[in-house]
């Protein structure tokens, strides 16, 4: 069986890591893992096995002839049997399905902002579905959205999961050594890093020796300068550094000591798997699949999405109490490592494209 990744790009995000993490995982399962980039490579080509077949198309629009033309080719002569599709590739898989009958597709739905469904445009995936054999879901919600709006009869809610790679160690993080929070996402509005700024800011007031920490790609857009606005007008340029996307990510986890997301909307992030391979105490918002993964005051905190006071209250709460951090992080990375483990997660994609494959 030869099965293809396939996604836009390598930039460090969500859906990108779980492409690199699926086609590393598959290289000594199967005849052959194949990763494709469509549109732009990134950091994460670096973390790619060297076993695993690469195609980059760098595809310039949505029907670029020469591109389509050249993936239709590769999937022909190395004889690919399934497409592995990740968000918005389904067109392009959908395209080489028309062409070659005997070519399966799973589509990955990867969609971050699942808590607004009723906003997402879908017209043309809908006819595409028709196509799929099979629908992976990163959270519940997705899942029953898909069995509702989509023609393809199988799909199932798929968890993701993380593996640490420790071979890179080149990002040196700011601030005092064992006062450090991560949030680890990249800079969209979805993420809601002002209301992590906000509660920050109430931390600082009896806590400025503790520092924050943004790991994620800087977009440049009007979020972002919302976001670095807001750092300068409330004097906090010597707490709060930004650093852009990074492919050391496990190096810069192992300098942190509180792993925080307070998105407005989420799948299953894939930053609170590496949290807890990091063996960090987390706090979360409840959106998602994040109440799934975390037990609130079992193995982590839970807070309300866009209430900085709450947010603020749990950080002051590990701050101020080493030992619940320690209890905590020791109990959501062993709950990580049991039920959101690659092996698990490989077995059950391997499942769907063996019943594919027969």
């Amino acid at each position: 069986m030869k099965v293809l990744q396939l996604i836009d790009s390598l930039e460090v995000g969500g859906a990108e890591r779980v492409a690199v993490n699926i086609a590393n995982a598959l290289a000594a399962k199967i005849e052959g893992s194949y990763l494709c980039v469509t549109r732009v490579e990134g950091l994460l080509k670096g973390s790619i096995n060297e076993s695993v077949n690469f195609l980059f198309l760098n595809k310039k629009s949505t029907f670029d002839l020469k591109s389509i033309l050249k993936f239709n080719a590769y999937v022909k002569k190395e004889e690919i049997d399934i497409i592995h599709a990740h968000s918005s590739s389904f067109f392009l898989a959908t395209i080489i399905r028309i062409l070659n009958s005997n070519v399966k597709i799973v589509w990955h739905d990867h969609y971050g902002n699942s808590a607004f469904l009723e906003n997402r445009k879908f017209r043309v995936l809908k006819v595409c579905s028709s196509y799929f054999n099979h629908i992976f879901s990163v959270n519940k919600q997705l899942e029953q959205w898909a069995k509702v709006h989509l023609k393809s009869k199988n799909v199932n809610y798929l968890p993701n999961f993380s593996v640490i790679n420790n071979e890179l160690s080149e990002t040196n993080l700011h601030g005092d050594e064992g006062k450090r929070i991560i949030c680890l996402a990249n800079l969209r509005e979805q993420k809601d890093h002002l209301t992590l700024l906000k509660a920050f800011q109430l931390v600082v007031e009896n806590h400025n020796d503790w520092s924050l920490h943004l790991v994620g790609k800087d977009f440049n857009d009007s979020y972002s300068e919302a976001i670095k606005s807001f750092i300068i007008n409330n004097k906090l340029e010597k707490h709060v550094f930004i650093y852009g996307s990074k492919p050391d990510t496990y190096h810069i986890l192992t300098q942190s000591n509180i792993g925080v997301l307070s998105s407005k909307s989420e799948g299953l992030p894939l930053a609170l798997l590496e949290y807890g391979l990091a063996k960090l105490p987390v706090i979360a918002t409840r959106v998602g699949e994040c109440s799934e993964v975390i037990r609130d005051t079992d193995n982590g905190l839970l807070v309300s999405p866009e209430n900085f006071k709450e947010l603020s209250k749990a950080i002051i709460q590990y701050i101020e109490n080493k030992d619940l951090r320690d209890k905590y992080a020791l109990s959501y990375t062993f709950h990580i490592q049991n039920n959101y483990s690659e092996t698990a997660q490989v077995r059950a994609i391997l499942k769907v494209y063996n019943n594919i494959y027969n």
